[in-house]
């Protein structure tokens, strides 16, 4: 069994700055890329960032020069920074990882239960 829970959700102002943590725990043999989605209401889910385990990025046009994404391979954690937070980035965030259990060759996709991110005007 795999988890992935998030943390770091919550209110804050247009401009002000929130953090998202993810840790990935279970079964585990092996973490690759980690990623953050975000749905708001009435909307499908999109791409927001990812990071590969060798850490290299990438970031929706939307929050490029806004949000950071970084990762800690030793605790599969990965952390979602996020400045200059406008209304527009309201929704709920959701962690993604593409891991690799112990005996198993395959890689599968895992999502947390997601946080809430609301920012008011």
């Amino acid at each position: 069994q795999v988890q992935l829970v998030e943390s770091g959700g919550g209110l804050v102002q247009a401009g002000g700055s929130l953090t998202l943590s993810c840790g990935a725990s279970g079964s585990i043999f092996r973490v690759n890329d980690m990623g953050w989605y975000r749905q708001a209401p009435g909307k499908q889910r999109e791409f927001v960032a990812l990071i590969t385990r060798g850490a290299s990025t990438n970031y929706a046009d939307s929050v490029k020069g806004r949000f950071t994404i970084s990762r800690d391979n030793a605790k599969n954690l990965v952390y979602l920074q996020m400045n200059s937070l406008k209304p527009e980035d309201t929704a709920v965030y959701y962690c993604n990882a593409k891991i690799q259990r112990p005996a198993e060759w395959y890689i599968n996709d895992y999502w947390g239960q997601g946080t809430q991110v609301t920012v008011s005007s």
